[in-house]
């Protein structure tokens, strides 16, 4: 059974980092493209990043390029997003899937950027 479970999230002030995880069951990371999604309350929800499955090639939403690095652990499964420098704007909750074969969304994990 195909699970992603995201987690990491916090309340943290501008400026502060925060490491997010997303931990995958019931298919292998390194097979798919996989990336990171959020949503703003109010918003829908938009890509930040993603990595593909040949060649690990990386890409970022214009929004944190330059603060926030994707990664993935293939022997761990689990997928990674460190966002650095973060602003009031990023405040969502954060999900990871396969943006080019979608499956069931997780539960999130809720960042809040706040002083």
């Amino acid at each position: 059974q195909v699970q992603l479970v995201e987690s990491g999230g916090g309340l943290v002030q501008p400026g502060g980092s925060l490491r997010l995880s997303c931990a995958a069951g019931g298919f292998s990371l390194h097979n798919y493209a996989i990336g990171w999604f959020r949503q703003a309350p109010g918003k829908e929800r938009e890509g930040v990043s993603c990595i593909s499955s040949s060649d690990g090639t990386t890409y970022y939403a214009d929004s944190v390029k330059g603060r926030f690095t994707i990664s993935r652990d293939n022997a761990k499964n689990t997928l990674y997003l460190q966002m650095n420098s973060l602003k009031p704007e990023d405040t969502a909750v954060y999900y990871c899937n396969r943006p080019l074969a979608l499956t069931n969304w997780g539960q999130g994990t809720q960042v809040t950027v706040s002083s």
